[in-house]
């Protein structure tokens, strides 16, 4: 069940960070949600592919996006923990994050997420992130 729907994550994305060029809630779908970080050549790195810590970025702000969808705006909810596997080479074109609510907790929720260029079924990187939720959230 959604609480948050892909407007109200945006609102919270963009008032949380205003200084920073965030990336797009697209959808939000029961426990998953579609993000979409716009790149630039800022974004990449020797070789003409993203650098790892755009993608790093992504798979966390997915993930914090995923799980304020199930339990509202609890803006406390920190990450504890990310693994990210790098898979392939990706282009400097839009990243998409894919991530999926595996496991919500009362105190830790684990999101997997799965990032890829737009237009490209291909995973690029791989990401397990686990997310502390504060205690006085009810």
């Amino acid at each position: 069940m959604t609480v948050l729907n892909a407007e109200e994550l945006q609102e919270i994305l963009s008032t949380s960070f205003p200084e920073a060029e965030v990336a797009r809630v697209e959808q939000v779908d029961g426990d998953t949600v579609l993000l979409c970080q716009p790149v630039t050549d800022r974004h990449g790195r020797p070789g003409g592919t993203l650098s790892g810590p755009t993608m790093m970025v992504l798979a966390d702000t997915a993930a914090w996006m995923a799980i304020l969808a199930q339990i509202g705006p609890v803006l406390l909810a920190v990450t504890t923990s990310l693994h990210i596997d790098f898979l392939r080479k990706p282009g400097i074109t839009d990243l998409m994050a894919r991530a999926t609510v595996l496991k919500l907790g009362r105190k830790l929720a684990v999101v997997d997420v799965a990032l890829f260029s737009r237009g490209h079924d291909a995973l690029v990187a791989k990401a397990q992130v686990t997310y502390s939720i504060p205690s006085t959230h009810a």
